[in-house]
């Protein structure tokens, strides 16, 4: 007998971040609804099934997806190891929402959280995997910065990190395109490659993440063994996956 799914959403903002601002995954809060859409017609699951191969995560482990969105990742965690205990992070109130819906849909317990990536709902040395794809390149450097030191204080020694983002080599911006004007569903449909791929040439965070940006990052922070362990020549640009452990 499968047992009911336990699906929670939690807040975890203090007054003064009601109103501090962030990118949506979208990069536009009216485009949420084609998020889903778009992301399988672009095969992001393909990257996040990887990063799940690559992250090794078993039975029971804690883990935090940082930059959860509407909870693919999270999914996907949960499809490879059914008993993990998975919390999901994203300021992003009604991309959860959305997340909830899609958990109860499928039956599996999931904790999702409205917050930042600079503050981690985990105790101290408590996790056993953060995770994150897509979503860092949409963190300013304060916050970078705030979110590697602190997967590091939330994540127990041994602990591994797993970071999918867009990085590695550096390329240039040719064939980026920008939309045309327009407005309503189909419009952006159609055009949001263009915008996705000018939005990741153009991207001064995404800069920040070519050559060795994110392992550095990692490093920085104090992780172990920070390294790009793949990369993938994705259609919108490359795709970097670093991992670290907590030594």
């Amino acid at each position: 007998m499968t047992a009911a799914s336990d699906v929670r959403i939690l807040d975890q903002r203090n007054p003064e971040e009601r109103d501090r601002p962030f990118l949506p995954g979208m990069g536009k809060t009216w485009l949420l609804p084609l998020y889903d859409v778009f992301t399988r017609v672009a095969g992001v699951r393909a990257l996040h099934e990887r990063a799940i191969e690559l992250a090794g995560i078993a039975p029971g482990q804690a883990v935090v997806d940082v930059g959860c969105g509407t909870g693919n990742l999270s999914f996907a965690v949960l499809a490879a190891q059914p008993d993990a205990r998975v919390t999901g992070l994203d300021p992003d109130g009604a991309a959860l929402r959305r997340a909830a819906r899609k958990a109860r849909r499928r039956g599996v317990s999931l904790t999702l959280v409205q917050g930042y990536a600079d503050r981690i709902p985990a105790e101290d040395a408590s996790l056993d995997h953060v995770v994150s794809s897509l979503a860092l390149h949409h963190v300013d450097d304060d916050g970078r910065v705030a979110f590697t030191h602190d997967a590091l204080r939330a994540l127990r020694p041994g602990g591994k990190i797993t970071v999918v983002d867009f990085g590695g080599p550096a390329q240039g911006a040719e064939g980026a395109r920008h939309p045309a004007h327009g407005h309503g569903p189909a419009h952006a449909l159609r055009h949001l490659p263009g915008l996705i791929r000018s939005r990741v040439a153009q991207s001064p965070a995404v800069a920040r993440n070519l050559g060795d940006g994110i392992v550095a990052l990692l490093a920085g922070a104090g992780f172990g063994d920070a390294r790009e362990v793949e990369h993938v020549d994705h259609r919108f640009g490359r795709v970097t996956f670093v991992q670290a452990t907590r030594p």
